[in-house]
């Protein structure tokens, strides 16, 4: 008799094949059976004609920090995840000398806007090598299974000390053999890649870039030797591509002989440098190099909100002078006082934020159910404001003020510069290709596209009606099986006997985001911004059910995923 049946599932396989009727059975943590009527099981549950998917690889998280105090790991658990990877972006917490943790704190929160306060006091620094991190996450509860990657910024950071952060300096040749002995110490204990960040849109809360920017080729070879060495380990890189630094990186991932992935999206400044990088992308795959591009399934969303990190009227001096205030002492004062409402748009700074601010009018929106990832540009504030001959920050206010001043605006950052997702369409379907851009647990004030996952399929296999849609079973494999391989965890993404029994039941039909809302649950009482799911009936890792109809089950059966040679 198995330990638990899934009768009358409707299975994805996380293969791209078909859909098919199937019962799948689980025994020891492993799906055991798979066919049209498996043997009984001890406990079954009839799907009644749910999907049956695996679960979620969400290979681009920030957990680093959250990760050591929260077991539940949400937002991602509401969504179906069941293996998540975070380090990413070259930033993290390991290693990192005693004393020296503030500045990590400080890039973390400038580069992924996760409050200073909120890791200070959730972070129990136990640790100062990578392998010791590894232990400490280890060692604690987790619901589903996580994996961490080495942060360049951190390594760096470690090595150079101040010097590492100063980008008129280069390490010494001992310094980059010191950098790469850690790498390769780290890669041996179970970190599943290196990770940098090229761009600069990444600072450090004091305005500094990222440490690992300008780093020369005589660093990025001495780190990709380290892990030729460990023979293990993916390389992971946000670039913003400029001056050759695509084949700067090909080049280091051919010396180490690891796989590369890049983020790749289309970016407002430079909209067509996406189809530069892809074609970069597939010659080095041509060339026999296992090269991937790290891409959304909607656009990068900004939210605005009266209690979040982005909104219209932040640098105003009336709103400053309502810092004191709750937030609903604060609504209270708006609501009762039309003329301070009418001096927040009409008396504005003319600032660089609030320039900012207007220029996102004409790609911003209404986030309200049925939460549309792919409006139409006529509904945006600067549209709407135009029509009714209006000043666009009138009508954010007065559409902010409503839902008792929680309501959301909703811009489209990236991924959406013609007005609609072909591009991003073309960037999904393409092979060379996998899901990774969602940033769970990041930018927790003003983004919340951990429900990326789950607004993929609705959006683009059931919901879509500006252009083609894109099969689920293919949408599915991209989410689990591709995500997982990428990363060398070839023992789940994939519903078949012997792989790792993660998977959810969902009622497709139903399936869907709930209004994402502002919350106070963080260490500290820090804030963010959270959007659950519905339709997700039951959530499984190894066997054990984690999730059931959107609510923990209790059960934390999640494990630290450690690299190919860890132990």
């Amino acid at each position: 008799m198995h330990e638990l049946v899934i009768r009358n599932a409707i299975l994805v396989d996380g293969t791209g094949a078909p859909a098919r009727g199937a019962d799948l059975a689980v025994d020891s943590g492993r799906v055991s059976a798979v066919g049209d009527s498996v043997g009984a099981g001890r406990r079954e549950i009839d799907a009644k004609g749910a999907l049956l998917t695996p679960g979620w690889v969400d290979i681009h998280t920030h957990y680093d920090g959250q990760a050591t105090w929260d077991p539940w790991l949400t937002p991602s658990s509401w969504h179906g995840v069941t293996t998540a990877v975070f380090g990413n972006c070259g930033v993290g917490f390991a290693p990192v000398r005693p004393g020296a943790e503030r500045f990590l704190i400080n890039l973390m929160e400038g580069v992924e806007d996760i409050p200073e306060s909120v890791l200070a006091e959730g972070i129990d620094f136990r640790w100062e090598s990578f392998r010791e991190y590894l232990d400490v996450l280890d060692g604690a509860p987790h619901l589903f299974d996580i994996g961490a990657q080495v942060p360049h910024c951190a390594l760096r950071f470690y090595v150079m000390g101040d010097r590492g952060v100063d980008h008129a300096e280069a390490p010494t040749d001992d310094e980059i053999l010191r950098m790469g002995t850690l790498l390769e110490e780290a890669l041996v204990a179970g970190a599943l890649g290196f990770t940098t960040s090229r761009t600069t849109k990444h600072r450090a809360k004091d305005g500094r870039y990222t440490p690992g920017l300008t780093a020369a080729e005589p660093e990025l070879a001495g780190l990709a030797q380290a892990m030729r060495r460990a023979g293990a380990g993916v390389i992971e890189v946000n670039s913003d591509f400029g001056d050759g630094d695509f084949e700067r990186l090909r080049a280091a991932a051919a010396l180490a002989g690891r796989p590369l992935s890049v983020l790749l999206l289309q970016v407002h400044n430079a909209p067509d440098l996406w189809k530069d990088t892809l074609a970069r992308i597939h010659a080095a795959r041509a060339a026999g190099m296992e090269v991937t591009g790290q891409v959304g399934s909607r656009p990068i969303c900004v939210t605005m909100a009266l209690e979040g990190t982005v909104h219209p009227f932040l640098t105003h001096p009336l709103w400053q002078g309502m810092a004191g205030l709750s937030p609903a002492e604060r609504f209270a004062e708006l609501r009762s006082h039309p003329d301070l409402r009418r001096r927040l748009w009409a008396e504005r700074p003319d600032d660089t934020y609030t320039r900012w601010i207007a220029g996102m009018f004409p790609r911003t929106f209404r986030l309200v159910p049925p939460f549309d990832y792919e409006p139409d540009m006529a509904n945006s504030v600067g549209a709407l404001a135009e029509a009714a001959g209006r000043d666009p920050f009138d009508l954010a206010l007065e559409l902010l003020m409503e839902e008792d001043g929680k309501a959301l605006l909703m811009h489209t950052f990236e991924n959406y510069f013609d007005g609609d997702l072909e591009t991003v369409r073309t960037l999904l379907e393409d092979p060379a290709t996998i899901c990774g851009i969602a940033d769970a647990g990041a930018h927790v004030g003003f983004i919340c596209d951990a429900s990326s996952a789950t607004t993929m399929l609705t959006h683009w296999a059931r919901d879509r009606r500006r252009g083609p849609r894109i099969p689920l079973e293919y949408l599915v494999k991209k989410q689990t099986r591709d995500t997982a391989f990428a990363y060398g965890l070839r023992d789940r993404g994939v519903l078949a006997p012997g792989y790792k029994a993660d998977f959810n039941v969902i009622d497709f039909d139903a399936l869907g985001v709930l209004q994402p809302r502002i919350v106070y649950d963080l260490p500290a009482g820090g804030r963010r911004l959270v959007q659950k799911a519905r339709g997700y009936l039951h959530s499984f890792v190894s066997g054990v059910e984690v999730m059931r109809d959107g609510e923990p089950t209790g059960a934390l059966p999640g494990k630290l995923v450690r690299g190919a040679r860890g132990g």
